[in-house]
């Protein structure tokens, strides 16, 4: 997939919630790499915000959203500065989520683990940090 283009794309990322207030973090090897992420991807044509979370943490994790719901919007410009690929993303937070997390996709994913929003392993990818930074201070937007 190519990600050329002449306008910013809209990326979704899910901050997914575990009973001891961790946040699901993966490893990518496929675009962005060598980066910790919270899981998401591209919004496709058509969906909403939400059905989109869905889809990308089924294909993703292969498990199933309760009520993910918008929490933040980020502009990732060091992304766009480093690589030429200007996302917009639109987060979402899941409290509840049916199923136990594990990778699906081997050859964009290497690791999945739980990880302390307050201390997210390194290196972590921009709109990621962005978003759990959002999480954390309650801010729809920072710049």
């Amino acid at each position: 997939m190519s990600y050329t283009s002449a306008h910013p794309r809209v990326g979704l990322g899910v901050i997914i919630l575990n009973d001891e207030g961790k946040i699901l973090v993966l490893r990518r090897i496929g675009s962005h790499a060598p980066y910790y992420s919270i899981p998401g991807g591209s919004l496709e044509m058509g969906e909403t915000f939400e059905q989109g979370a869905l889809r990308e943490l089924k294909e993703e994790c292969d498990i199933d959203l309760k009520d993910p719901t918008v929490i933040a919007i980020t502009n990732n410009l060091a992304t766009y500065a480093d690589e030429g690929l200007h996302f917009i993303s639109v987060i979402l937070l899941a409290k509840q989520y049916a199923g136990e997390p594990k990778l699906q996709e081997a050859d964009k994913h290497s690791e999945l683990l739980w990880a302390d929003p307050r201390s997210l392993p390194e290196p972590h990818f921009e709109a990621s940090k962005l978003a759990v930074d959002c999480y954390l201070s309650g801010n729809f937007y920072h710049q």
